[in-house]
């Protein structure tokens, strides 16, 4: 794509001040509308080195309202940032409904600087294109008007700007090694661009390439592009499309779902479950240890009916465990701030490092079950997020983390008669709540929507482990000997 610019594109004083006074208005306007009507903004600028990033940057911000943006200078990865997969760092960053996020270099630097330097791999490269193909989706089905700019020079002209900053003391700090290094194998460089550019140029999140040699120019373009994308998110947003909110589900007859083939007779008596216990507790203790000491992260998700024995079971796996190395995420709805996010902001930013466990009780699956049924999302959203889930439980694979997903499956006579238990006992009646019995009357409609859950989102890399809960004896055993299994398999695949 970059042999077709046109570099010797320029604009005299006169025709700039004139768009500029144009431009700057109705981009502080437009960055007022859609933060009235919440929509979330990332600006992305990559481009050669000297090409005019910090410049073109500050030229965009002055007319806009400095609450209203964050910019972010993206450099190397901390020790931090490198103990998670790569995209976590710009989940962080992601914008809350009506803000927008400005990033001065992106997570396109793993396929220009640290792909140059060799520190992104040749084998590594097209999971890194899968993964923020996947990103940018994810985020503009979600919401996000997402606006990349490449900024273009040439070889020639780079050389002189890193010249002219040498060539003064206040500025020459500004130039390092690597620029010099790259300026001088340039073709290689742009290579690596021109390639980065055409893989990920998509319909959602297109690349405006920008000829920087002259600096009025590239700053009209840059301010013409955002003012446009801007005002056709405006008038969408005006006339949206009608939203389909329902709990439709398919025709699937329930004999035949896989919740109903679980044998809930399965039991354990005292003594074996005492003796099981205590063995898998030093097992799961010792290997936590050998986690830590080769940096593999751990994801257990834990979903289940209400009552159905997710913090028992839970419990026991984490008295086996060093309080420093795991996180229980106890979840609830979302608060203000997560709502004002992508749904899954609120779980990437709680993945763990590499070497920690992250337990969640309650999870992304939310979105297919409670919001599905609810009615707190649309049709097209629960839909699209099991695909969504998948590839976020994939790129924690790829990252190297191991991730177990349990169902604690109960029928609906034990969970009325541990509902009633609860209510009867004063230390344990704040487990239960009015909201907690007028689920039990969507039983039917919850069942259908988890076994449409587990059969669309069991994989072989993040699978389902349905739990036989009706004995809490048996399923806190049979959790503790998954993850144990599990662990140990990795453990001999490290060897």
């Amino acid at each position: 794509m970059l042999e077709k610019i046109d570099l010797s594109k320029t604009l005299d004083k006169k025709e700039y001040k004139k768009r500029m006074d144009e431009l700057e208005p109705k981009l502080s306007l437009l960055q007022r509308e859609l933060r009235t009507l919440g929509v979330p903004v990332m600006i992305v600028f990559e481009g050669f080195g000297a090409a005019g990033k910090g410049v073109q940057i500050n030229k965009l911000i002055q007319p806009m309202d400095p609450r209203g943006f964050t910019v972010y200078s993206i450099k190397g990865e901390t020790k931090e940032e490198e103990l998670h997969p790569f995209l976590w760092r710009f989940w962080n960053k992601t914008p809350e409904k009506g803000r927008i996020a400005i990033f001065d270099r992106s997570w396109y630097r793993k396929l220009l600087v640290d792909r140059y330097e060799k520190k992104t791999h040749k084998k590594e490269l097209s999971s890194i294109f899968d993964e923020i193909d996947i990103f940018e989706k994810q985020l503009t089905d979600g919401g996000v008007l997402v606006i990349k700019f490449f900024l273009d020079i040439s070889e020639k002209e780079q050389k002189k700007r890193f010249k002219k900053l040498l060539d003064k003391k206040e500025t020459s700090w500004r130039v390092s090694e690597k620029d010099l290094d790259r300026n001088k194998h340039f073709d290689e460089y742009w290579e690596m661009a021109d390639e980065m550019i055409s893989k990920t140029d998509t319909e959602y999140a297109p690349w405006t390439i920008v000829e920087a040699e002259d600096e009025r120019f590239a700053t009209v373009k840059i301010l013409s592009t955002v003012v446009a994308a801007f005002e056709e998110r405006y008038k969408k947003e005006q006339n949206p499309a009608p939203k389909e909110i329902d709990g439709k589900f398919d025709k699937t007859d329930l004999n035949d779902s896989v919740l109903k083939k679980v044998d809930l007779s399965k039991k354990l008596d005292k003594k074996e479950y005492e003796e099981k216990l205590e063995e898998l507790q030093k097992k799961l203790s010792l290997l936590h240890g050998e986690l830590y000491a080769r940096r593999i992260p751990v994801v257990l998700a834990f979903e289940g009916w209400d009552a159905g024995g997710k913090g028992g079971a839970i419990k026991r796996l984490t008295r086996a465990l060093d309080p420093r190395g795991y996180t229980v995420n106890p979840t609830s709805s979302p608060n203000d701030i997560e709502r004002a996010h992508h749904y899954l902001w609120r779980f990437w930013t709680r993945m763990p490092k590499d070497g920690h466990i992250a337990i969640f009780d309650r999870t992304w699956y939310g979105r297919v079950m409670v919001e599905r049924i609810e009615g707190f999302c649309t049709t097209q959203e629960w839909q699209r997020a099991y695909k969504e889930m998948n590839q976020m439980e994939q790129q924690l694979v790829n990252h190297g983390a191991v991730v177990l997903k349990f169902w604690m499956h109960i029928d609906k006579d034990e969970q009325a008669r541990r509902f009633k238990e609860r209510q009867d006992t004063p230390e344990k009646n704040w487990k239960i709540t009015e909201e907690d019995w007028r689920n039990r009357e969507k039983w039917e409609l919850y069942e259908k929507a988890v076994d449409e859950m587990l059969v669309r989102t069991s994989t072989a890399n993040a699978p389902w482990i349905i739990v036989e809960g009706n004995d809490k004896l048996y399923a806190r055993i049979k959790v503790l000997e998954t993850v144990v299994e599990a662990l140990e398999k990795r453990m001999k695949e490290e060897k």
